[in-house]
């Protein structure tokens, strides 16, 4: 179950990256390397950090969901446009269960709930920076003005609490992630906002 919903995650993050691909022109390869490091990207920078083989290198479906998200994108980018709001819902929810797996598995190797923290924030918006990074743009992580940055800290900090708690296993989990889920939907309906610097206009 759990690698069904990598997989799932792994490929939403993924469409995501292909469609900036669109939006900036690049070729397939272009395409397919976004997409790669959007939905992989974040999990590699983990697992590096922790010093164990990345989960990316672990399984071939981890390496072709981009691929084939890639080339759904390319034949048929149009549509995929035209359902971006449902495929932000399922990115939603990737981001919150990638922040809270990354958190718990963070903790499994030992590190404190501080550390663990910060370390699922970088599973679940990792990708995006480097997809940002190399498609010439601020990174969201930089510019948080739709509260992205924020829910993935939200979860991952509840999973860290549950976690000291020794409530983990599948059920802490997914609670976790679940209110991740659901303050990422809620700022985008309500079009919550972070602050700028006092005196800052908002464009």
């Amino acid at each position: 179950m759990n690698q069904l919903l990598d997989l799932v995650g792994i490929f939403v993050f993924a469409l995501s990256g292909a469609l900036v691909g669109v939006r900036r022109r690049l070729d397939v390869v272009g395409m397919a390397v976004l997409a790669e490091m959007t939905a992989l990207g974040g999990g590699i920078l983990r697992d590096l950090i922790l010093n164990v083989r990345p989960a990316a290198f672990t399984s071939t479906g981890y390496v072709l969901a981009p691929v084939i998200a890639t080339g759904i994108v390319f034949f048929w980018h149009p549509h995929v446009q035209r359902v971006m709001p449902a495929v932000n819902v399922f990115d939603a929810a990737g981001l919150g269960l990638f922040s809270v797996v990354g958190t718990e598995k963070a903790l499994s190797y030992g590190l404190s709930p501080l550390h663990a923290t910060l370390l699922g924030v970088t599973t679940g918006v990792g990708g995006g920076v480097l997809r940002d990074v190399l498609s010439g743009q601020i990174p969201i992580l930089l510019y948080d003005r739709q509260l992205y940055a924020v829910p993935a800290l939200f979860c991952s900090a509840v999973m860290a609490v549950l976690y000291s708690m020794d409530l983990h296993g599948w059920p802490a989990t997914l609670a976790a992630a679940v209110l991740g889920f659901g303050l990422r939907i809620a700022a985008m309906r309500l079009r919550w906002r972070a602050p700028l610097a006092r005196g800052v206009a908002s464009e």
